[in-house]
C-alpha cells in the first residue's frame, strides 16, 4: 500500500483544524471535552462501521485527525479506552445487541470505559488472571482484583478479563465481560498514587460485581482479549509520536537556550533521539500501509517504551542541576514537579505496561522467529 496523502486527506486536515481552533478544549471539563467531540462527528472514526452515530474515516485520515489533535495540544482523551480499545472489539467480537447498546454512547462521549486486564499476580501475563466470574443464571458474579486500571475512578463501565472456569488453566476457560462501575458496595475503585505525585491509575476490587454481557461467549475471553491488545498498536502510535515530537522539543529549546548544547556527546544524544523518532514514524507508517506482522506490535513497543526513557534521562542531563534542585523527588507534596520532571519519572514505566519488555521478546521470538518456549 503506497501510504500517501492525497487531496481528499489535505481537504480533512484543514476541516480538522478548523474546527479545533473554533472549539478550544479550554473551558470544558473532562466528559464535556468528549461530548463535545462527539457533536463534532470526531469519535469513531476508525471504526469501519458508520452506523452509531459516529462518522468514519480512512486510515490515512485517522492519521491526519491524530497528527491535527496532537499539534493543537488537546487534552488527554478520558475517552481513548472506549473510542479505540472496546468499540473495535465489539465490532469484531460483540453480538450486534451488544453493539447496539455500547457504540453509540461512546460515539457521543457519553459513557467512559476502564480496562480490567492486569492483577498483582498477573500483570503482563494475563493467562494468570484469578478474577472469577461465577454464572449465577444469565448473570455473571465477579470477584477479584484488578490493578493498574486507568481512568477507573471515572469510568462508567470496565472491560473485565476473567475466569469463567475454574477447572480450566491458563488462557483456558477465561470470559470477557462488561461490568458497570456504579455498584456500590460491590466495587471499590483505589487510587495508586506515583512518585510524579499523580493518580492516573487505580486498584479495583470486585465482591460479587454483576455483569450480563459477556463479548466473544463464554470461554472465549483470551482470543478476545488478544484481539483488544493488538489494536493498542496502530494509528495511535502515531499520534503518541506527535506527543513525543513535541517533548522532544522542548528538550532541544533548553539545551540551545542554556547552551548545554554545546557538550558534542549531549549534542550527538539529541541527534540521535530526533533521528531515532524519525525511524519510528516510517515504520509505524509501514506497518500501517502493509501487510499483516505478528511481531510488529511487539517490535513497536519494544522501540517507543526504551527510546521515552531515554528522553526522560536526557531531559534531566540537560537540566542539570536544576532538575534535582529543592526538595526531593521523593517527596512529591513539597514541591510542583515540572513538565520535564514528570516525564523523567512517568517514562520509568514505559517498559513495563502495556506489556513488559520481556512478554514482548517472548512473544516474537515463539510467534515469529519459532524458538521453542521455555520449559514450564
Amino acid at each position: 500500500m503506497d501510504f500517501g496523502f492525497v487531496d481528499a486527506d489535505r481537504e480533512f486536515r484543514r476541516e480538522a483544524r478548523e474546527w479545533l481552533r473554533a472549539h478550544p478544549a479550554d473551558g470544558h471539563s473532562a466528559r464535556g471535552w468528549e461530548r463535545e467531540l462527539g457533536a463534532g462527528g470526531w469519535i469513531g472514526l476508525g471504526w469501519g462501521e458508520g452506523a452509531y452515530g459516529n462518522r468514519t474515516g480512512t486510515l490515512t485520515q485517522q492519521v491526519v485527525w491524530g497528527e491535527e489533535y496532537a499539534r493543537a495540544r488537546g487534552p488527554a482523551r478520558l475517552g481513548h479506552i472506549g473510542e479505540n480499545l472496546l468499540a473495535p472489539t465489539l465490532i469484531a467480537f460483540g453480538s450486534q445487541a451488544q453493539k447496539d447498546r455500547y457504540l453509540p454512547a461512546v460515539a457521543r462521549g457519553d459513557e467512559i470505559w476502564c480496562q480490567g486486564y492486569s492483577e498483582p499476580g498477573a500483570g503482563s501475563d494475563l493467562a494468570g488472571v484469578r478474577t472469577t466470574a461465577a454464572r449465577d443464571g444469565s448473570t455473571y458474579r465477579v470477584t477479584g482484583q484488578k490493578i493498574w486500571t486507568s481512568q477507573a475512578q471515572e469510568a462508567d463501565l470496565c472491560f473485565v478479563l476473567a475466569r469463567s472456569d475454574p477447572e480450566a488453566r491458563r488462557h483456558r476457560g477465561l470470559s470477557f465481560l462488561l461490568v458497570p462501575m456504579d455498584q456500590p458496595g460491590r466495587i471499590e475503585v483505589r487510587p495508586i498514587r506515583q512518585m510524579s505525585g499523580t493518580a492516573e491509575f487505580n486498584e479495583v476490587f470486585f465482591d460479587g460485581a454483576e455483569a450480563t454481557d459477556v463479548v466473544g461467549g463464554e470461554g472465549n475471553g483470551w482470543q478476545v482479549a488478544m484481539g483488544l491488545l493488538a489494536l493498542e498498536r496502530g494509528v495511535s502510535t502515531l499520534v503518541q509520536q506527535i506527543g513525543f515530537e513535541e517533548e522532544l522539543g522542548r528538550v532541544v529549546r533548553l539545551a540551545v537556550d542554556s547552551d548545554a548544547v554545546t557538550d558534542p556527546v549531549l549534542r550527538q544524544r539529541l541527534v540521535r533521539q530526533w533521528a531515532e523518532l524519525r525511524t519510528m514514524r516510517w515504520n509505524a507508517l509501514r506497518t500501517l500501509g502493509g501487510e499483516s506482522d505478528p511481531g510488529a506490535p511487539s517490535v513497536t513497543k519494544l522501540l517507543w517504551g526504551r527510546w521515552h526513557q531515554r528522553l526522560g534521562e536526557l531531559a534531566l542531563q540537560v537540566q542539570g542541576g536544576a532538575a534535582t534542585a529543592g526538595p526531593t523527588a521523593w517527596a512529591p507534596d513539597a514541591y510542583e514537579l515540572d513538565e520535564l520532571q514528570r516525564l523523567f519519572l512517568f517514562s520509568r514505566a514505559d517498559t513495563i505496561y502495556g506489556g513488559s519488555d520481556e512478554i514482548q521478546r517472548t512473544i516474537i521470538a515463539e510467534r515469529v522467529l519459532g524458538l521453542p518456549k521455555e520449559p514450564g
